[in-house]
């Protein structure tokens, strides 16, 4: 996709984001300013039948933090053909502590409990969590298993799904987030609610198809 028509769609997000909600719902969705179609479909590590939907987030980011709650109640929402798995991007080096802090909570089953706190920390606490002793010290607060957590965080499988990460982050070409990638063939950048019900029709869009 070209620079220009991305910067077309950032535009529209932010105009949409200005609209009353009702409104910018009643509107048709229109390939280029509400969603990406991609130049090169990504694969599908998921059942026939089923649609995956990433969210591809990073915990600095302030959006993200503002979509989160939203974007969990309409996970928790989605059928069993609705697959939805976060992405957190490495836009920068130091964000890759927040990266492997994401998989490692995941691995350890406290994503439920503890990725929220990690948003409030960031922007209700101001805490700079960009380095592994920072992440580290930041966990211990928490009162988890650090040997767990330690072992977990600096392992090669949790430098895999960091690396993963990544390359699912430039194969949906995303500049931005919050961004959702859904079935391998679309991008939505952040537009507030609206993002969700674009989604909800693209996935409507796919398993018709």
């Amino acid at each position: 996709m070209q620079t220009l028509a991305r910067r077309t769609v950032i535009q529209a997000a932010a105009a949409t984001c200005a609209m009353p909600l009702a409104q910018a719902w009643a509107q048709p969705l229109r390939e280029g300013s509400d969603y990406l179609a991609l130049s090169q479909p990504v694969g599908q590590s998921v059942a026939p039948g089923q649609v995956l939907v990433l969210e591809f987030f990073a915990y600095t980011c302030i959006h993200c933090y503002r979509l989160e709650a939203a974007f969990a109640r309409w996970a928790e929402q989605q059928p069993p053909q609705v697959v939805v798995q976060r992405v957190p991007v490495l836009f920068a080096p130091p964000m890759l502590a927040l990266q492997k802090l994401y998989y490692t909570l995941e691995a350890m089953d406290a994503l439920h409990t503890l990725h929220p706190k990690v948003f409030a920390a960031i922007h209700e606490q101001q805490q700079r969590l960009l380095s592994d002793a920072a992440v580290k010290r930041w966990v211990q607060s928490q009162g988890a298993d650090m040997a767990r957590f330690n072992a977990l965080y600096d392992s090669f499988g949790i430098a895999g799904k960091a690396q993963r990460a990544t390359q699912l982050t430039n194969s949906y070409q995303v500049e931005g987030t919050p961004a959702l990638g859904v079935g391998g063939r679309y991008l939505v950048p952040g537009q507030g609610a609206r993002t969700l019900q674009i989604a909800n029709e693209l996935v409507t869009k796919l398993r018709g198809a």
